[in-house]
């Protein structure tokens, strides 16, 4: 009905809702775009998921957290997860650095006890409750992937190209997903936000579509660490 203000996604008295907007076209691009996915990353480009990648039965974020187990004993350290961004390209003392950051903030809430780890171990298996606020909630609380969440990233926020950020709209991206009284949520999602596009942005400094849903499932830092090793040992900064 041509008149039905059931289906509005806008309100008149929230301009807010006028400038953030919505894909009113995504359940025609991509079927049931409101299910959340446990093990695939979809989006109407790549409605099975990424093409040959081995999900190995593991939830959407515990397959981007495992890119960091290196030893893939479902226990990250923060000697592995140092090894992984340095197979993703990052220098030595970032990599140190952020390494041991990412444990500090991601052990306690993983462990299978209360009990905290001295060694700052991460548990592959409760990663979901290490989730932090001010996201793009791309991600449920359960770990799996929300096709409609990861669709507004850029129905929302990519306004000069569509179908990719530019830094200035991820920065916006940013303010819009701040939640009030979070600042761990917030410094979290810069810190990811910024050391993606540091090894991510394309030739002319943008973030695609498909590189960001890459990041959702991990299949894009193993597409880096494949190139990286190609490169023979090239490490990008």
């Amino acid at each position: 009905m041509e008149n039905d203000i059931s289906m509005a996604t806008e309100a008149p008295g929230a301009p807010v809702t006028a400038e953030r907007k919505l894909n009113l076209n995504l359940q025609d691009q991509l079927e049931k775009p409101y299910l959340a996915r446990a093990l695939v990353a979809v989006d109407p480009s790549n409605p099975h998921g990424t093409e040959g990648h081995d999900n190995r039965n593991l939830s959407v974020l515990q397959q981007h957290a495992s890119f960091f187990d290196r030893n893939k004993d479902g226990i990250v350290y923060p000697w592995e997860t140092y090894q992984g961004l340095r197979a993703l390209g990052f220098g030595i003392l970032n990599s140190f650095f952020t390494g041991i950051g990412i444990n500090i903030l991601l052990t306690y809430a993983t462990q299978p006890s209360w009990i905290p780890s001295l060694l700052l171990s991460i548990h592959i298996k409760n990663i979901h409750k290490g989730k932090h606020g001010s996201d793009t909630e791309a991600f449920d609380t359960e770990g799996r992937f929300e096709p409609s969440k990861f669709d507004a990233i850029f129905s929302k926020y990519a306004l000069t190209y569509g179908n990719a950020l530019t830094w200035q709209e991820i920065r916006t991206m940013l303010k819009g997903n701040a939640n009030v009284f979070d600042p761990i949520g917030r410094l979290a999602a810069l810190m990811e936000w910024k050391l993606l596009f540091s090894i991510a942005k394309d030739e002319n400094g943008l973030l695609t579509r498909e590189i960001v849903r890459g990041v959702f499932d991990g299949s894009l830092f193993e597409k880096i660490e494949r190139k990286n090793k190609a490169a023979k040992g090239v490490v990008l900064r």
